[in-house]
């Protein structure tokens, strides 16, 4: 199968964890367009979408899904999102997209997080994927000196800016053994919006796309 079809199976295997009748928080990039155009053949199930993204709130629309602001709402059931990495406990790299805290902030609402992914995405250690960080501008030199502190290569994403109208830095080189306690560091760093550890927010679900169909890991 090619990485589309594999993106399109889990996509379509993710609606069987929309709750009828709920707002369902919707995540960013590839792999969750195919769920959106899914999600899209089942609309008059949902009571609309929380997204983490402008490009996720134009595609929603563009399908007839109303997008509610993440203001308006205390709690979602559940939060469908990839990622750029998976680990074996449920913890992610995510912010390839440059959509990482927006999508925090909708995890954050939810119950529960089904990670929908392709197979070449679960890793033993969190890293080989260079970590995204979202950061204020003028901080961009001072947090790739402390990652470089921690023997990471940082470099800003060139021609990017966030929805919320800062940089995104990504990390070469890391070793992620503890990411949750990583996260809570670097997280504290002067000028950092967030990073793109998702430990604390970790899924509860992961869909893996393979050539034998979706296998479905729990945390």
């Amino acid at each position: 199968m090619t990485a589309d079809q594999l993106k399109a199976q889990v996509a379509r295997a993710a609606l069987d964890y929309v709750v009828d009748g709920a707002v369902i928080g919707v995540g960013t990039g590839s792999t969750v367009n195919h769920f959106i155009e899914a999600l899209a053949t089942v609309r008059h199930r949902i009571a609309g979408a929380v997204s983490s993204s402008e490009a996720s709130t134009a595609r929603l629309r563009g399908h007839g899904i109303e997008v509610v602001e993440a203001g308006q709402l205390e709690r979602v059931p559940v939060y469908v999102d990839g990622a750029d990495e998976i680990d074996g406990r449920g913890c992610m790299i995510k912010g390839g997209g440059a959509a990482l805290t927006r999508e925090k902030i909708v995890a954050d609402l939810a119950d529960r997080f089904v990670c929908i992914v392709d197979q070449s995405k679960l890793v033993g250690t969190l890293g080989r994927y260079p970590l995204p960080v979202e950061v204020i501008p003028m901080a961009v030199a001072q947090v790739a000196r402390r990652f470089a502190e921690m023997g990471g290569r940082a470099a800003q994403r060139a021609g990017v800016v966030t929805d919320n109208g800062n940089a995104i830095v990504d990390v070469a080189g890391l070793s992620i053994t503890e990411p949750l306690s990583m996260e809570t560091e670097i997280n504290q760093w002067p000028g950092v919006v967030t990073v793109g550890i998702f430990a604390r927010h970790r899924a509860q679900v992961c869909l893996l796309g393979t050539s034998e169909g979706v296998r479905t890991l729990k945390f």
